[in-house]
């Protein structure tokens, strides 16, 4: 059993307290505790991530990666692998909260648009007794098998554990003032997400929680914006849908339409595009292993036993 120093223990301490940090924080925080950098010193990077995940894993935590979806942005945070009644009551969140919780997810991922949002007023009016009975239905819903606790979570109840959960990383609001899902949800729900039927992104396979749809109504391709930029950003791809082959209308940025006229025009010697400098990050992301996923929830977790059809139309939340 490895044993870590005190400099293992300050970047886990700092993980748990702040919460989820961008890679750029987290690298940062690496190379003042450390003295290395982990662009330079890649292997001592990803011998401390190892080294991190084995004591963690002692008691059933875990150092993840992932990419958040709103932002492109690759983010790091320490979660819980464990969902049972024991781990539940280390939660700071009741277990009407937590339904709310669960209701706030279900209801972004069935966003036949794809937007990985909805309205507060959406969100507040969550049925917490469709946590009980499994339906959506409201007409369905069997009030006699619904707790009193959920019945009297008043709208004011709902307004504080929104603002809770947003301030806790667990959702977030998007620049359009709607709700969104967090880092922390991101990163704790990956496998769940995983589990379920949601679309994948068509580039990097990640659940499609927020992304473009292909224009063809009867394709069910969906593509992450920070992946189209990838994938349609140099000028010799062509930019058509990979499932059905309809033409994507993808719109280059400013900056990224300029550097394709000079490319066409001749070499260039400017530096590299950003997009070159996140795919590295990736993959010493992936190398430090990571962004591999292991079946586990976190204090708000979701439970696989209830369902729900997802599609374009449609959701199934197993």
């Amino acid at each position: 059993m490895p044993l870590l120093g005190s400099r293992h223990h300050t970047l886990i301490q700092a993980l748990l307290s702040r919460g989820p940090l961008k890679e750029d924080d987290f690298h940062h925080m690496f190379s003042e505790i450390t003295g290395k950098s982990p662009g330079t010193d890649q292997q001592t990077f990803n011998d401390y991530l190892r080294k991190m995940n084995m004591e963690l894993s002692y008691v059933q935590f875990e150092l993840r990666a992932c990419r958040n979806q709103y932002d492109g942005n690759v983010y790091y945070g320490v979660v819980n692998n464990v969902s049972d009644e024991q781990s539940k009551l280390g939660t700071k969140y009741t277990v009407p909260q937590i339904a709310f919780y669960k209701g706030i997810i279900e209801a972004i991922v069935q966003d036949a648009a794809v937007q990985g949002c909805i309205s507060d007023i959406d969100a507040l009016n969550i049925r917490l007794e469709n946590q009980v009975t499994g339906t959506s239905s409201q007409s369905q819903a069997n009030t006699s098998q619904v707790p009193p606790a959920f019945r009297n979570f008043s709208m004011s109840q709902k307004e504080n554990t929104l603002e809770e959960l947003v301030q806790d990383k667990w959702l977030c609001k998007t620049p359009d003032g709607k709700v969104g899902i967090g880092v922390r949800s991101f990163l704790d729900l990956r496998s769940w997400f995983r589990s379920t039927d949601i679309p994948a992104c068509d580039v990097c396979n990640e659940a499609g929680v927020k992304a473009e749809l292909c224009q063809n109504e009867n394709c069910t391709v969906r593509i992450h914006l920070y992946c189209l930029k990838r994938k349609f950003s140099h000028a010799r791809v062509e930019r058509v849908c990979p499932g059905c082959g309809t033409e994507w209308h993808y719109i280059l940025p400013k900056a990224e339409a300029l550097e394709e006229q000079n490319n066409a025009n001749g070499p260039s010697q400017s530096d590299p595009p950003p997009e070159a400098f996140k795919g590295k990050k990736l993959r010493t992301r992936k190398t430090a292993d990571v962004d591999d996923v292991r079946s586990g929830s976190s204090q708000a977790s979701l439970h696989s036993s209830e369902t729900r059809r997802i599609t374009r139309r449609s959701a199934r939340l197993s």
